[in-house]
């Protein structure tokens, strides 16, 4: 009988621990690669909301809006930088977690043992200024500041044409510093108290109990991103008020479209592409999981197609069966199809991952026609003018996001995304009702819908109120009349076209000077009808 080579086994077990080495760093590199080019996409979403804008305000405004745009990129990195980071993934440690942990590990990083404290629940506390951050962890920085600047963005459309710059920069660190990070830590960080990633407890190797059972299946950012932009979208346009014009003495709305539905539209498909970032891209990893992420991420993308088309279709046949039932006209309205697309978009971004591809479907249709219902009620039974109807968009569909995902979750694919629940015998997780759970899913759901609505609507309505107040979020009515390029930008976003404004007012026999004393007399009754809080 042969005897063994220990040289060999030597080299053998070397090799061995070799691969299993270079296999291990492989797939940190793959994963990181994943969320960083996840990220870049996400990020190009900025370009769809400036273009978006830029197509649905007048055109003496366009220079105004594109430039608040960037402006959130960069005002939102600051905030991200300073706060924002720290206060949503500020966490003891990211060394903890449901599939590994270590507890000498966890105790050098400060915790969680003996138990999760009450703060650690509510908000991080750690990394400010990404100090002490380990450097591996920077892609997640990345791809995380993109969804926050996201968030922020939506507002700018909601109180377009009439806010003032300054009042753009102070809400927009608002939200980014503190109101967004706070809600992305409930339910994305393992240690929120609402979160369904929570990580095992080191003391007891036992589960962290888990809100309703579940916790909130929110993959993408229906609570976070859609709910905390869409409500502070209302917050500031209800605060703000109309635009001048937008009603009539009686009360009914006036229409004020936009300059370029092109633009408008091309907005419309960057964000549709950049949404293939957003969803599939929040699987933060591509070869990771109870079944791989790849599976997990192509199933998001097919689920986020599905969705999309089937906002817009519902859209575009209610709007046209609507405008037929009360006009007796056909009506097949370019706009409107669009911010379809976008709702469904939003309504299939929290349950992206947990549903199967009917109830994509269904979800999308639905997002729709909440997003239809939404900016009927804004606009007639309200009275807020919201320009680019990103208060029916994101708050509408994102709420209904978070309901589809209580009520669709299906319990394969919920495994798929969180693993196996700790502490149990089967490890199934809660499922939507609808595919037979007991509704702790959409229970969870819906105790999110409240406390992310108080939270966001809580501070955002009184930060709003106090800029009224001290005259720093509305610009003057002679400003709004004459538009925000003129008056704050250089001029206007289409200086071959200014010439072209007085040739066609000699054309009805009217002069440039003869326009300015119909605009002042008008805005002069405006002011005694409205009273000082117009100006």
């Amino acid at each position: 009988m042969a005897t063994a080579d220990p040289v060999a086994a030597q080299i053998e077990a070397a090799l061995a621990t070799f691969k299993d080495d270079n296999l291990a760093s492989l797939t940190s590199d793959i994963n990181t690669g994943w969320t960083l080019q996840s990220g870049y996409l996400v990020f190009f979403m900025q370009a769809g909301f400036a273009m978006l804008c830029a197509g649905s305000v007048r055109a003496k405004n366009a220079k105004n809006i594109i430039l608040l745009n960037i402006l959130d990129a960069c005002f939102g990195c600051c905030a991200w930088y300073l706060t924002g980071w720290a206060f949503a993934y500020g966490d003891p440690t990211n060394q903890c977690s449901a599939n590994s942990w270590d507890e000498a590990t966890c105790a050098a990083n400060g915790g969680p043992f003996p138990g999760l404290s009450a703060s650690q629940a509510f908000i991080g506390n750690r990394n400010f200024v990404m100090s002490n951050m380990d450097r591996t962890t920077y892609y997640l920085w990345f791809f995380q500041f993109t969804f926050a600047a996201t968030g922020a963005t939506i507002v700018s459309g909601a109180v377009a044409e009439r806010c003032r710059f300054e009042s753009y920069m102070l809400y927009e660190l608002m939200i980014v510093l503190f109101v967004y990070p706070v809600v992305a830590h409930w339910v994305w960080s393992p240690f929120g108290w609402l979160s369904a990633w929570r990580t095992v407890d080191t003391a007891s190797k036992q589960s962290y109990v888990l809100f309703a059972g579940s916790g909130v299946y929110d993959f993408a950012g229906d609570a976070a991103v859609h709910m905390v932009g869409g409500l502070a979208s209302l917050a500031g346009a209800w605060v703000l008020g109309p635009r001048i014009g937008r009603f009539d003495a009686a009360g009914n709305p006036v229409d004020m479209p936009g300059h370029n539905a092109s633009l408008t539209l091309l907005g419309v498909f960057l964000l549709w592409f950049g949404w293939y970032g957003f969803n599939p891209g929040s699987t933060l990893a591509i070869t990771y999981g109870i079944d791989s992420f790849s599976k997990v991420a192509a199933a998001v993308a097919v689920n986020t197609t599905i969705g999309a088309a089937s906002g817009c279709l519902a859209t575009l046949f209610i709007t046209m069966a609507y405008q037929y039932f009360t006009l007796g006209v056909v009506v097949w309205d370019l706009i409107i199809a669009g911010n379809g697309a976008l709702a469904g978009l939003v309504a299939i971004t929290g349950p992206c991952a947990f549903v199967q591809s009917w109830a994509a479907f269904i979800i999308g249709a639905i997002g729709g026609l909440v997003y239809f219902i939404a900016s009927k009620v804004n606009l007639h039974l309200l009275k807020v003018d919201d320009p680019l109807d990103a208060i029916a968009v994101h708050a509408g569909a994102g709420i209904w996001g978070l309901i589809a995902g209580g009520a669709f979750a299906a319990p394969g694919m919920v495994n798929n995304v969180y693993g196996p629940l700790p502490g149990t015998e089967d490890g199934q997780r809660k499922y939507g009702f609808i595919m037979g759970g007991d509704g702790s899913a959409l229970a969870a759901a819906l105790v999110c819908i409240i406390v992310v609505g108080a939270w966001t609507l809580g501070i955002m309505t009184p930060f709003f109120m106090l800029l009224k107040k001290v005259g720093l979020f509305r610009v003057s009515p002679e400003v709004e009349a004459q538009g925000l390029d003129v008056s704050h930008h250089g001029g206007s976003a289409y200086p071959h076209e200014e010439g072209k404004n007085g040739k066609a007012l000699e054309s009805f026999g009217l002069t440039a000077d003869m326009v300015d004393r119909k605009i002042a007399e008008a805005l002069e009754k405006y002011k005694k009808e409205n009273g000082a809080a117009a100006v």
